[in-house]
């Protein structure tokens, strides 16, 4: 259980860490600074059903009741040591975890923590606005629940910068809370969190692509020699699989709605009837998906080899496989452009873990595809939503730069510039969907693109007041 008598509530014995404990509490203000500065606004009044982690256990984790924001209770959670726990992968495979950093890992360490850390509050930051154009109460309610676990998680990784990288780690976590998303001098680390989230659509496809990006990473790092880092992943995790609903049945419910109108009025044009066609919904999957496929870096990675042979990150269920962990002689099949030809070519898999990564993760993609496409089938509608290849409208990796079509053909810059605006968002598409964001927060209500959930929160029903305006 966890102490909510603490200023900061723990798991951790924050109180028998004096120096920690003074350490975090200076640099709680800030974080409460940069909240108020950059996170939901006009939002410090309102009063939200939440949930609130008061265990690190499987069952009966959270708690959930009205919080104002401001007020709510982040902290530091990781699920229980386990001192049997040895190291799954690479040359230290089959020694005790590691309670403390090795000196000689500790730069490389550091720096994967800091780059996971750094996702967490550029969401908060990119979702800024888009409480004043929610959908619905119950929408309002599922964002602002995003945002204070991405903050619980921006927590994580400052206790384990605090913790265990003395002067350095507190620098570290000052700087988590001086970029800023978008911002051209001091932007967030990794590209995609300095995109702008300008309507809803755009938010629901960065909760299912890039958030599930986060999930893969974070299921690595839960296979880290490094324990503490091991035992904060695993519980952030528990937490991250309500922002992957939340994009999941959030496209669902647009498509729903959309497929409603265009069985009721027989026609495809459904923006005259204030809906979002199945054709841009289709390129707001091309855009999302591709720039999060950047997010995995370079098919071939001489860093993930290292990360890998050291056990500071594994792979995505890395207990669930049958191989040597080592991967000292495996081989993996990886995509490049040859000549101006798609190959596939065998390479050393412990070079390739960024492509087996990648790889993972679209299975899982692919998977939520497949049950959006029951939604039109079910209104017996022919279109049907698919992943573009993984060369398009790539900026990282070997596919870098090519002009490459959704459907896999290498084709001229010519070709490219003439059909860009049928396969990505262009402004037109997203100033259509801006003009239909207007804010409804009528207990039961819903705005006219997208249709109601299934079931409401916690066994609420639809119609419950999740946010209290006072």
């Amino acid at each position: 259980m966890i102490d909510y008598n603490e200023l900061i509530p723990n798991n951790v014995d924050l109180a028998g860490d004096k120096s920690l404990q003074r350490a975090l509490e200076k640099w709680q203000p800030g974080f409460l600074g940069w909240w108020n500065q950059t996170g939901p606004v006009d939002s410090s009044s309102l009063e939200v059903y939440l949930r609130t982690a008061i265990s690190v256990e499987k069952d009966g984790w959270a708690n959930f009741g009205y919080v104002r924001m401001p007020e709510y209770r982040w902290g530091i959670f990781l699920v229980p040591r386990d001192d049997s726990r040895t190291i799954p992968f690479g040359d230290h495979r089959g020694e005790p975890a590691w309670q403390e950093v090795p000196g000689e890992y500790r730069s490389t360490l550091r720096r994967i923590i800091v780059t996971q850390g750094d996702t967490e509050p550029a969401s908060v930051e990119q979702q800024r606005l888009l409480g004043m154009t929610a959908p619905s109460m119950y929408d309002l309610r599922n964002l602002f629940q995003v945002n204070v676990e991405e903050g619980r998680h921006l927590w994580a990784m400052v206790y384990l910068l605090h913790r265990y990288f003395g002067r350095d780690g507190r620098e570290e976590a000052e700087a988590l809370l001086e970029r800023r998303s978008g911002d051209l001098n001091n932007p967030r680390i990794l590209t995609a969190f300095n995109e702008q989230t300008r309507h809803w659509l755009a938010f629901f496809m960065f909760a299912f692509f890039t958030d599930r990006d986060g999930k893969y990473q974070l299921a690595s790092l839960a296979e880290s020699a490094f324990d503490p880092l091991s035992r904060t992943c695993r519980f952030m995790l528990t937490e991250e699989a309500h922002h992957l609903f939340v994009g999941e049945s959030g496209i669902a419910r647009v498509i729903e709605r959309t497929c409603q109108l265009m069985h009721q009025h027989q026609s495809t044009d459904v923006r005259r009837f204030g809906a979002i066609d199945l054709e841009t919904v289709q390129k707001f999957v091309n855009f999302h998906y591709s720039i999060t496929l950047d997010l995995y870096g370079s098919e071939l990675s001489s860093n993930a080899a290292t990360y890998f042979t050291t056990g500071l990150k594994g792979r995505f269920q890395e207990g669930k496989l049958t191989d040597d962990h080592k991967l000292s002689e495996s081989e993996y099949a990886v995509h490049e452009l040859v000549d101006g030809a798609i190959v596939t070519k065998n390479v050393p898999a412990l070079t390739a873990l960024n492509a087996r990564l990648r790889d993972d993760y679209i299975h899982e993609v692919q998977a939520g595809l497949d049950r959006w496409n029951r939604i039109p089938q079910k209104y017996d509608i022919p279109f049907r939503f698919t992943l573009p290849h993984i060369g398009f409208h790539r900026k990282i990796g070997s596919f870098a730069g090519h002009p490459i079509t959704p459907d896999g053909h290498v084709i001229t810059e010519a070709e490219w510039n003439a059909n860009a605006d049928r396969w990505l968002p262009t402004p037109a598409d997203h100033a259509y969907i801006e003009s239909l964001m207007t804010r409804v927060v009528e207990p039961g209500k819903f705005a006219n693109w997208i249709a109601p959930p299934v079931r409401g929160v916690h066994g609420m029903p639809i119609e419950f007041e999740y946010v209290r305006f006072n």
